[in-house]
C-alpha cells in the first residue's frame, strides 16, 4: 500500500488486533484493491469510511452452557459480529467449528459485508457461531446446544436488525433447532429472522443448491467472457465435501466437467472416472460419514490421508470449497505445475495471499469467494423476501433470479477491473464495486 489514508487506517488495526491473523489478512487484500480508486475520494478520509469500516458496529459474547446425553455440563463460546448495517441490517451465517473465534468471526463478517453489497440486495454484514463442534454429536445434544445458542442469540437479531443464516457446522437440522426456540421465545412465528429453513416452515426451494450452484454460474461467465470457454469436457477438483462442495459438484457435472477429488478434514478421494454424486450424498447427507468410505464402496477410487495434497492432482478448474486458508504457496504452485486454468473460489477465503498471487501472476483466471461464493447469501434474501409476501417460489423461479445475480456480480466485478485499469482482476473488481456502494451509503447516512 503507497496510499497514506489506507496505510495509517491498516497501522491502526494491525495495532489493535494483531491476535487476530484472519481479520487482518481480509482487511489488508481489501485495503490494497482500493489503493486503485482511494485518490478519488478524498471525502472517506474527512468522514473516517475507513476507520469506521474496519470496526464492527457491534460485537456480542457470551457463554452457551448445554449438557450432553450423559448429563454432563460443557460451556461453549457464542459470537454475534454486527459488522455494518448501512446498505441494509446485518445478514450472514452461523459457524459451528472448532476453529471459531473472534478472528475468524471478524475477518467472516467483514466479507460478508462486500459479498452483500455485491448482490444488490439490501442487506448488511455480519457472522457468528460457536467453537462447538456437531460432529459426533447426537441430534438431542445438538438441539440442546442450539436452544441454549439461541436463548442469548435472540435478543439480538431480527428481520429489521440481523438476520443470521447457516454456514460451515449449520445446516437445516441446526437452524430448524435455532428458530424453533426463538419461536418459543418471542411467541411469534417471525420467518424472516432467520435463513436456510426448512421447506415446511418458510425455506426457500434451491437454498440449499445456492451457494454450489451460484459459484459454477460465476465461473461459467468468467470462462465464458475471459476465455471464451466453458465446464465442458473439463477436469475439476472440488476441495470439502459439504453443503457447499457437494452442489458445486453437482452444477458443474451438469455443465460438462468431470469431478476427480473431493475432501474432508481428514484426506481426499480421487475417481479417475469422476466422483459418484449419488453415492457421496448418501455418504455425507444421510450417513454423516468420513469421505474415505467412498473409496471403500467405489471400485477404481482412491483414498488419501490429508486433505491438502488434493491440489497435487492435475486439473482444469480448481473450487476450493472447504474453509480458510486451505491453498498455500504449494498447492497453488502443484496446479500451476499440473496445467490447471481457473481457480473459484466457493469457501471464504481458501487461498493464503502467497497461493493468490501464484495463481494470478502465472495467468490462471482467479476469483475470491465474496464473488463468487455469494450465492447462498443472495438466496437466503430472496428467502427473506419470501417470507416477507408470504409466498413461495419454486425450484426454477428461484434458481433463475439466482443465475440473473451471479451474472450480474460477474459483471460488476468485471466493469470495476476495468475502472481500475486492471480489466480481468476479478479480485481488485470485487472489493472496489462491492466497497464503493457501501461506501457511498455510509456518507449518506453521516458519521454513525
Amino acid at each position: 500500500m503507497n496510499n497514506a489514508y489506507l496505510k495509517k487506517v491498516y497501522a491502526q488495526v494491525e495495532a489493535r488486533d494483531s491476535h487476530e491473523s484472519e481479520f487482518l489478512q481480509a482487511v489488508r487484500e481489501v485495503f490494497e484493491s482500493l489503493e486503485y480508486v482511494i485518490d478519488k475520494h478524498p471525502e472517506w478520509e474527512e468522514n473516517g469510511i475507513l476507520e469506521r469500516f474496519v470496526e464492527p458496529e457491534r460485537t456480542v459474547e457470551f457463554r452457551v452452557p448445554w449438557t450432553d446425553d450423559n448429563g454432563k455440563l460443557h460451556v461453549n463460546r457464542g459470537y454475534r459480529v454486527q459488522f455494518n448495517s448501512a446498505i441494509g441490517p446485518y445478514k450472514g451465517g452461523i459457524r459451528f467449528h472448532p476453529s471459531v473465534n473472534l478472528s475468524v468471526m471478524k475477518f467472516l463478517g467483514f466479507e460478508q459485508i462486500l459479498k452483500n453489497s455485491l448482490t444488490t440486495l439490501p442487506m448488511g454484514g455480519g457472522k457468528g457461531g460457536s467453537d462447538f463442534d456437531p460432529k459426533g454429536k447426537s441430534d438431542a445434544e445438538v438441539m440442546r446446544f442450539c436452544q441454549s445458542f439461541m436463548t442469548e442469540l435472540y435478543r439480538h437479531i431480527g428481520q429489521f436488525t440481523d438476520v443470521p443464516a447457516g454456514d460451515i457446522g449449520v445446516g437445516a437440522r441446526e437452524v430448524g433447532y435455532m428458530f424453533g426456540q426463538y419461536k418459543r421465545i418471542t411467541n411469534r412465528f417471525d420467518g424472516a429472522v432467520i435463513t436456510g429453513k426448512g421447506i415446511p416452515f418458510g425455506g426457500s426451494l434451491a437454498r440449499t443448491q445456492a451457494t454450489g450452484y451460484g459459484l459454477c454460474y460465476f465461473s461459467l461467465e468468467a470462462l465464458k467472457n475471459l476465455r471464451n470457454d466453458s465446464y465442458e469436457g473439463k477436469t475439476v477438483i472440488v476441495s470439502g465435501s459439504g453443503n457447499v462442495a457437494q452442489f458445486t459438484a453437482e452444477k458443474c457435472t451438469q455443465l460438462g466437467g468431470k469431478v476427480v477429488a473431493m475432501s474432508d478434514s481428514q484426506g481426499y478421494i480421487y475417481d479417475p472416472n469422476g466422483i459418484n454424486l449419488q453415492i457421496l450424498f448418501d455418504i455425507k447427507q444421510k450417513r454423516r460419514a468420513r469421505i474415505s468410505v467412498y473409496a471403500d464402496e467405489v471400485p477404481g477410487s482412491e483414498y488419501h490421508e490429508g486433505c491438502k495434497n488434493i491440489w497435487k492432482v492435475k486439473c482444469d478448474i480448481a473450487h476450493p470449497c472447504a474453509s480458510q486458508n486451505e491453498m498455500d504457496a504449494e498447492g497453488a504452485q502443484a496446479l500451476v505445475d499440473n496445467g490447471c486454468m481457473a481457480v473459484f473460489e466457493g469457501a471464504n477465503m481458501p487461498l493464503n495471499p502467497e497461493a493468490i498471487d501464484i495463481v494470478k501472476n502465472n495467468g490462471l483466471l482467479y476469483s475470491p469467494g465474496k464473488a463468487s461464493n455469494a450465492g447462498g447469501v443472495a438466496t437466503s434474501g430472496l428467502e427473506m423476501t419470501q417470507n416477507s409476501i408470504r409466498m413461495s417460489w419454486s425450484f426454477e423461479e428461484v434458481d433463475e433470479k439466482l443465475h440473473g445475480i451471479m451474472k450480474n456480480i460477474y459483471k460488476a466485478c468485471y466493469d470495476a477491473s476495468v475502472e481500475c485499469g486492471k480489466p480481468g482482476d476479478l479480485m481488485l473488481g470485487a472489493n472496489v464495486a462491492g466497497f464503493l456502494k457501501v461506501a457511498q451509503a455510509m456518507m449518506a447516512q453521516g458519521v454513525v
